[in-house]
């Protein structure tokens, strides 16, 4: 029987309308969003989107087709098509249906059925990994294409179960400290130590591969700390910076019974292998011209390593991907605050790296207090006469930028400083011209990609004492800063539609605050521009679909405090 005060429509083409105004929208986005993406998120009527990828995640984490339907059902304003039914079942029934075996030097693709073993044989894409036609319901593949092979299958609609197993790797004792370097008992949380646990599966083939999605400030490095005591192998972590580096290496040494001649850094600066190395993408990725070999890759034969881990694996370059490729039988941790990847890559992260294992709403983990409470607002200022003529003049890249620079945005963050004067407060942006300017006009100091590291960490330094307020950085500070007592950011610009960047912009202030205060995330975006629509609407989608609500408050129009009727993105 139709239920007229349910919040979702399921629509034939597998799209999902949920409307934000019922009572029941919280519970039904919190559970789509294990199997479905949010596409559009304007005030009113949210979509939704099933598709394969979503549904083979939702599988690979342990949900079945039928808890698929069941939430359709529980949600929906109408009985589901039956067709969007079939294609739960049909689509979660394609996860497993191929498996990846190893038998002593030979690896095989086998299956149960013959038809999908005909078909990856006469596919151009699969059959170039192949050895052997079909026999006794399995194909014989290179196993030094392992990960090549899962990539065409899955593009043929087959995602692959990969069971061949890992090298060893060399042995590493480590475990977790019960007391930490400064003194302070050392708690996992405990989902953190459920994180580890999917990830490791007991040590069985199902285990050892694979993505954990947790909120900014939720503690990943913990996550990946808790993989490598579990499995006891020397491990290469890739991550975004070299403030990164230091940081994991800080929390190795404060949270394990590692020595410091047993953590190495290799960046730029030192090339120091160890049965722990850390290292940056952009090392990994350089190469003196475009047609020479990247020059650090050997980095990944360096030593006999066990585990890999990708920190922000979301932003994993396609160089990167290709080598990863290549080292299928290492065992291969992914973490990440979303999934979410521009390029549309998501597919290379779940057959490379692995499928999503664990994933937990931020919602949920603000409930239990491990996140801070956020307030979003999407401040909209006006453009003068001029910058609207130039505007209107532009090419769209053009146009953009001149909205993202539109100097009414400085008196603005006047008016926001000042009234967070006694907070401490980050202004982050994607222009370099105009973060100097803002800077210098409000007398604060600025990290930029160009910033000599030891200044970098002075800086971070005061900004965690307390003795610096208020810091701007460019979009270095988007990932692996951990300045836990951050409680206000202000977003002056921003790279396009990038919602992977507006989560992470979001997770620098999500660290709980001692006081239980909320945190606050302001926006400042040019009224009828491209930055307002379509890209601060897309930006926001991510944090929407995770239970974010933004206030919308024009600066022409009102004060700075949020009206209560405040628009919902």
């Amino acid at each position: 029987m139709p239920n007229p005060e349910a919040p979702l429509i399921v629509q034939t083409d597998r799209t999902l309308l949920v409307d934000t105004s019922s009572p029941g929208y919280p519970e039904a986005r919190d559970a789509l969003v294990r199997f479905a993406e949010l596409e559009k998120s304007p005030e009113h009527f949210h979509t939704y989107r099933i598709t394969p990828l979503s549904v083979w995640n939702a599988a690979a984490a342990g949900m079945s087709a039928a808890a698929m339907e069941e939430v359709l059902r529980a949600h929906s304003r109408y009985e589901p098509p039956r067709n969007v039914v079939r294609f739960l079942h049909d689509t979660v029934e394609r996860y497993g249906r191929v498996r990846l075996r190893r038998e002593g030097e030979r690896m095989f693709l086998e299956s149960a059925d013959e038809t999908i073993l005909t078909l990856a044989w006469n596919n151009r894409y699969v059959r170039q990994y192949l050895l052997a036609e079909p026999a006794a319901g399995r194909l014989e593949v290179d196993p030094a294409l392992r990960g090549h092979v899962k990539q065409a299958m899955i593009r043929l609609g087959y995602p692959v179960e990969d069971l061949a197993g890992y090298v060893e790797g060399g042995r590493l004792d480590l475990a977790f400290r019960e007391v930490r370097l400064s003194g302070s008992p050392l708690r996992i949380r405990p989902y953190q130590e459920e994180a580890v646990a999917v990830f490791h599966a007991n040590g069985s083939l199902k285990g050892g591969s694979g993505v954990v999605v947790l909120p900014c400030g939720a503690g990943k490095t913990v996550v990946g700390i808790g993989a490598m005591c579990r499995t006891l192998r020397k491990t290469l972590v890739l991550t975004t910076s070299l403030t990164a580096v230091r940081q994991w290496r800080s929390e190795l040494l404060d949270k394990t019974d590692l020595t410091p001649d047993m953590v190495g850094e290799y960046t730029g600066e030192v090339k120091d292998v160890r049965p722990v190395t850390i290292t940056t993408y952009q090392i990994l990725t350089y190469r003196r011209s475009r047609t020479e070999a990247f020059v650090h890759f050997d980095l990944f034969r360096a030593s006999d390593w066990g585990l890999v881990i990708y920190d922000e694996v979301h932003l994993l370059p396609a160089p990167v991907f290709r080598v990863t490729a290549e080292i299928q039988a290492l065992r291969r941790l992914g973490l990440t605050a979303t999934l979410v990847r521009e390029d549309g890559k998501e597919e290379d992260v779940f057959t490379l790296i692995g499928p999503k294992l664990y994933d937990v709403p931020w919602k949920v983990l603000e409930r239990q207090g491990w996140i801070a409470a956020a307030e979003c607002t999407e401040m909209r200022v006006g453009m003068d006469h001029d910058l609207r003529v130039r505007y209107s003049g532009s090419d769209r890249r053009e146009a953009f930028r001149l909205a993202s620079e539109n100097p009414a945005k400085l008196p603005a963050l006047r008016r926001l400083l000042a009234r967070h004067a006694a907070d401490r407060v980050l202004v982050i942006g994607q222009y370099l011209d105009q973060l100097q300017d803002y800077a210098r006009e409000v007398g604060a100091p600025l990290i930029t990609g160009r910033t000599p590291q030891k200044d970098r960490d002075r800086l971070y330094g005061a900004f965690r004492d307390g003795g610096l307020p208020l810091l701007f950085v460019s979009k270095v500070g988007n990932f692996a800063i951990d300045l836990p007592d951050a409680n206000v950011l202000v977003q002056v610009s921003g790279t396009f539609g990038s919602r992977q960047e507006e989560a992470q912009r979001l997770g620098r202030v999500l660290r709980p605050k001692s006081d239980g205060s909320t945190a606050r995330f302001y926006t400042l975006v040019s009224r009828d521009t491209l930055e307002q629509d379509p890209f601060a609407e897309k930006r926001q989608r991510f944090l929407t679909e995770q239970g974010y609500a933004y206030s919308i408050l024009d600066l022409d129009r009102s004060t700075l405090e949020p009206a209560e009727d405040g628009a919902r993105c």
